[in-house]
């Protein structure tokens, strides 16, 4: 989870022609299967797969990514490029250890990788539905993890399907470095 302090904020109000106070607020974010199902519903395109998120679907990630209830929609405005470096840092954390050699794999990179295609691999995998809160790096590499573990260890090339969502992580890791 990410803790992402927001200032308190005063702003004029042309409706009204008065000055208002947002409160100070500490979102709590989280990087999960569940905040890329909420973007997913509203934008309708793959998630993983987008080459370049404007700042809109950025600023509506953030919205699915925040666990606080009741947040003044206001807040969002006021994200600095400070707190977008701070986010991107955290989505791209792979959030675990374990590595997988990829060296030498030829893959085919046109495949879309949606939320629902993860939850596909879940069930297939027996992985239980309580992950999809995890790190969505987490669960991806815990859904690589047990698909080699399922179809006999080491030596097996991944699936077009689980190319792809390397491939999407390896590119959202490249664009947030390429921001900064």
């Amino acid at each position: 989870m990410l803790p992402l302090k927001i200032p308190e904020v005063e702003t004029y109000n042309h409706e009204t022609a008065m000055f208002e106070t947002i409160p100070a607020v500490t979102l709590q974010l989280e990087h999960s299967l569940i905040s890329v199902s909420k973007w997913e519903a509203i934008y309708h395109k793959s998630f993983l797969s987008s080459k370049q998120l404007t700042a809109d679907e950025f600023r509506d990630y953030v919205r699915c990514m925040t666990l606080n209830k009741n947040v003044d929609d206001r807040v969002y405005k006021f994200l600095t490029h400070d707190h977008e470096i701070k986010i991107r840092d955290y989505i791209n954390n792979p959030m675990t250890a374990t590595t997988i050699n990829e060296k030498g794999k030829r893959h085919s990179r046109s495949k879309v990788v949606t939320s629902e295609e993860l939850y596909g691999n879940m069930v297939m995998l027996g992985i239980p539905f309580e992950c999809e809160k995890w790190h969505l790096n987490r669960l991806i590499m815990l859904i690589r993890v047990c698909s080699i573990q399922q179809n006999g260890g080491g030596g097996r090339k991944m699936s077009a399907n689980e190319y792809a969502m390397w491939t999407a992580q390896q590119n959202l890791a490249r664009r947030a470095k390429g921001k900064r």
